[in-house]
């Protein structure tokens, strides 16, 4: 990692980069909102296993989530100490501390609410560093500007402390990009990384149903922008991209994406991916397997409860799931595809049955009340039942144990009585249904 030279014109000395240390920055750190937060989850063991202190996590303080997912802790490096003090002493609070999930990476966590007394200063500085606008009504943007101008505060605070290390600090996406333009417009010792998952304007322009990928070479993407109300938004992402040392993305289709719209091509692409080591033992994962498909039947007997009409182990489970999103995450095509293949499969007299599902997070407000009716007339069956099947077996031990030669073998009649043939007539009953199962299992405030 080259060093840049002092402002004084003197060369400032080489950092160890060997043994260097890795802060990477998201708002999703501990903290789910999308698909970053999973990101960061599945490959915080392996970073942790191979950085171990050098590697910390920062992202804007949700106490909500931090209070259920982080354990707070007192830093033991010194460098650490030193620039989490200096910003403490300026009124900006700060929890250091382990992400309760696996390989327990050590997260800092920054208030951006304690930084909004300097945004209108910090907005005006983004203006005259980098000529990027900021409406005062976009919130989103407003916490962007301040966790960035946060960020690169603190890692200023720190370079300028742990002098003998060499500083990476790996970015997701524009909303924890604005930091990229401060650390090249004030020329910091550290060297930068931006990964984006997807582009914005992209986002908005596949939103709009426009023939994406065939006009990516034509689009005017400020016009493009401007017209969206994003254009801020689009200066941020862009400048992100063009400040850091390196710029990677998720895949190749969206590396394309960037090329054209970011007007930069990625130098890197470092793809998404299972942890596929988890399930290597393959005992383990069929366990796995069953016992999670067992879960997904009990949910749907329940839930078409009335209409069990198909056979369970005859049965297909498709399932996609993403930001709720209509186009942009593909459920058109996948609800389209579903009705093709609900065709072929009536036509040609298939026994398969598919139940599919669309998991996609949205605000709720409660579950809706036919399937928790679902749920409650099944569970009521089953409790009826291994209570039947109790008394049974209770009466088949005592017919057994008192039983003497000549004596008649216990037949149903003997096992069964009036009192369980009521009691299971009525769960029967119960179990009749006039309408069709819901398509929703919440009631949902948002609808698209």
């Amino acid at each position: 990692m080259a060093s840049p030279p002092r402002r004084d014109g003197a060369e400032q000395p080489k950092r160890d980069v060997k043994n260097h240390v890795l802060f990477e920055i998201a708002t999703e750190v501990a903290n789910r909102v999308g698909g970053i937060y999973s990101v960061l989850k599945s490959k915080a063991a392996v970073t942790t296993a191979e950085y171990g202190e050098r590697y910390t996590l920062i992202g804007p303080l949700n106490r909500a989530s931090a209070v259920v997912e982080v354990e707070a802790l007192t830093p033991t490096n010194p460098h650490l100490i030193g620039a989490i003090d200096a910003m403490t002493e300026r009124g900006i609070e700060i929890v250091y501390g382990r992400w309760l999930i696996e390989g327990a990476p050590r997260v800092l966590l920054i208030d951006t609410g304690a930084g909004y007394k300097y945004l209108d200063e910090w907005k005006g500085d983004l203006w005259n560093a980098a000529g990027i606008p900021s409406p005062s009504a976009d919130s989103e943007t407003n916490e962007a500007i301040a966790f960035g101008y946060l960020v690169a505060w603190f890692l200023g605070e720190y370079i300028c402390r742990d002098t003998e290390r060499a500083v990476i600090a790996h970015f997701h996406e524009w909303l924890a990009g604005v930091a990229l333009p401060l650390t090249k417009k004030r020329r910091m010792d550290v060297t930068t990384i931006f990964t984006t998952h997807a582009t914005l304007l992209g986002r908005y322009l596949c939103a709009g149903s426009v023939d994406f990928y065939n006009n990516l070479k034509n689009f005017d993407v400020d016009a493009e922008a401007g017209k969206r109300g994003i254009y801020h938004r689009y200066c941020i992402e862009r400048a992100a991209a063009h400040s850091a040392d390196v710029f990677t993305t998720v895949s190749h289709i969206t590396a394309y994406e960037s090329e054209h719209l970011l007007k930069r091509k990625p130098d890197g692409v470092l793809p998404n991916g299972l942890n596929v080591k988890k399930f290597s033992a393959v005992h383990e994962f069929q366990n796995l397997h069953s016992h999670s498909k067992d879960k997904i039947n009990d949910f749907v007997r329940g839930h078409f409860y009335g209409h069990n009409d198909f056979d369970l182990e005859n049965t297909l489970y498709f399932f996609t799931s993403g930001r709720y999103e209509y186009r942009n995450k593909g459920v058109d095509m996948f609800i389209e595809s579903l009705a093709r293949l609900n065709h072929r499969l009536k036509v040609s007299g298939s026994k398969t049955t598919v139940v599919a599902f669309i998991i996609m997070p949205s605000q709720t407000s409660s579950l809706t009340v036919e399937a928790l009716k679902g749920q409650a007339v099944v569970k009521s069956l089953r409790d009826t039942l291994e209570s039947v099947e109790k008394s049974i077996g209770k009466r088949l031990f005592e017919r057994c144990l008192g039983w003497k030669e000549g004596d008649n073998m216990p037949d149903e009649k003997d096992l069964m009585t009036n009192q369980d043939r009521v009691l299971i007539r009525r769960r029967l009953f119960a179990m009749k249904r006039h309408n069709l199962p819901p398509i929703v299992t919440h009631n949902m405030i948002k609808r698209l």
